[in-house]
């Protein structure tokens, strides 16, 4: 399978992509005005304590306080005597605390004492009592024998878990690799003492580092690259490696998302609706507590039962399903509401092929049955915001509510607005509003009734505009003799 690597620079915002065969697969931004900072470390402030839930809010320098899990601190914070699940932090108190998960909407960053430096083998748990091994590496030999490395690189000072790379590293490598993660510490611990409260002492790598750090390159074909300083800084950092002679520099006339046609696969994330390769389609809906799916067969008719039909459809959903999720970043709680199928063997099958394609994707993922009524929840880790909410902003008119009003509904609101006119003791009425409403009004003769009845000895003016947005208007009363109006104005029936 062909694996490529886009990187690029837009400004202060940085862009990177992985495309498996031409397609993309995961996306990630790094935005200045973004609010992903998870993995970095700040000098913060306990700024108030609730012991009945067993969390603490800390000020450490961003708009929105973190909160703190008696959880995520560890039991050298307070003594080793301490029951780890007791919240040993007191209002007032200065703290050294990671971003675990950047904020979200309204919710806040969630915090951790629990520091850790994470490196390509290796991660370094500097308060941490022990060692392990990643989940992804499956063979019980092999996690012996990293394990028991572990623990020797650990010499009982911290934690180490070994990553998925650690198979394949030399041990003197991945002790010079331990050695360079507790230098990042000493260094946080010095600037600690030197910051103020809310100041950044540890920055964690950006996307781009991030990915060359998180990716088993080995799998990976090109890496392609665009900004010339950012290759430079790559090329220098992969020069003893064998991943070197897969950096291209991109030098097209064209920008190179739009080259390759990333640029308009990322466009097509904003969409609710995702299009199955035999016609069936996917309907996406986030909201604040979870993201529902809807499976369609729309124009995919089968070539046999219907049985068969559902259960093709089903499956192709499943397999795009656990793309999307990794492309859109969606997090948290996932429903996937399938095709009904009367067949027990197809329901299991549907839901294993959800768990095969869910397995490559790097962020945890655990799926469960499938209920009598076709729906399959599962959670995906959620550590910042999805893509589509880092990509889109809030609609200043529907306020994110995805919607307009409708003309018949609008069109109600203006005969209110009208009618409050009149019974202020007003005779005339000037209503300036979207020429599509007023189009509507006219020709479906909304307003007739009342110009016959309760307003028959009132006058009613409407002046149409153009720029005007569908769901704006204005309504003002007038008791002169003689109107000054634009020539645009027209007279109610």
């Amino acid at each position: 399978m062909q694996k490529n690597m886009f990187f690029d620079y837009f400004g202060d915002d940085g862009f990177a992509a992985v495309t498996e065969e031409g397609k993309i697969v995961e996306f990630h931004l790094d935005s200045e005005s973004s609010t992903e900072i998870s993995g970095n470390i700040y000098k913060g402030r306990v700024v108030n304590v609730l012991e009945g839930m067993q969390a603490a809010f800390v000020s450490f320098g961003q708009e929105k306080n973190g909160y703190l899990y008696a959880g995520d601190i560890p039991a050298e914070a307070a003594g080793a005597a301490v029951q780890p699940m007791r919240l040993n932090v007191k209002a007032g108190e200065e703290v050294m605390v990671q971003v675990a998960k950047s904020p979200i909407g309204t919710k806040g960053a969630r915090l951790s004492m629990c520091l850790s430096f994470v490196g390509k083998n290796v991660i370094l748990l500097p308060r941490a009592q022990f060692c392990a091994v990643s989940r992804k590496i499956t063979d019980e030999s092999e996690r012996e024998r990293l394990l028991k490395q572990a623990e020797k690189l650990a010499e009982g000072e911290g934690g180490i878990v070994m990553r998925t790379n650690a198979s394949e590293v030399k041990f003197s490598d991945l002790k010079e690799e331990v050695k360079y993660l507790r230098g990042l510490y000493a260094e946080t611990l010095k600037a600690y003492e030197r910051a103020s409260v809310g100041e950044m002492i540890y920055r964690d790598a950006d996307v781009h580092a991030r990915l060359l750090r998180d990716f088993n390159l080995s799998e990976v074909d090109k890496i392609y690259i665009r900004d010339e300083k950012m290759y430079e800084k790559l090329e220098s950092a992969l020069r003893r490696t064998r991943s070197k002679g897969k950096l291209v520099r991109y030098t097209g006339e064209r920008e190179m998302f739009e080259f390759f046609g990333l640029e308009e696969q990322i466009h097509r994330l904003m969409s609710a609706r995702v299009p199955l390769e035999n016609g069936a389609y996917l309907i996406f809906d986030r909201t604040e507590a979870l993201t529902a799916i809807d499976v369609n067969t729309g124009r995919f008719t089968g070539e046999s039962g219907l049985e068969d039909t559902v259960f093709t459809t089903n499956l192709l959903a499943a397999k795009e399903i656990a793309r999307q999720v990794r492309l859109r970043n969606v997090g948290g709680i996932v429903v996937v509401d399938f095709i009904d199928m009367a067949s027990e063997e197809h329901r299991a099958a549907v839901v294993e092929e959800l768990k095969k394609h869910l397995q490559t994707d790097r962020s945890k993922c655990n799926v469960t049955a499938m209920t009598e009524l076709g729906l399959v929840q599962f959670t995906r880790k959620k550590v910042k915001s999805d893509n589509v909410s880092m990509l889109t902003k809030k609609c200043p008119y529907c306020k994110g509510a995805g919607y307009l009003l409708s003309d018949s509904y609008m069109a109600f609101k203006v005969k209110c607005a009208i009618q409050k006119c009149f019974a202020e003791g007003y005779d005339n009425v000037i209503v300036e509003l979207n020429a599509g409403l007023f189009g509507y009004i006219v020709a479906k003769r909304r307003f007739s009734e009342s110009v016959k009845g309760d307003w028959r000895d009132k006058r009613v003016y409407m002046i149409p505009h153009k720029t005007y947005h569908e769901e704006y208007f204005t309504v003002r009363g007038d008791n002169n003799t003689v109107l000054t109006l634009p020539d645009t104005a027209k007279l109610l029936y």
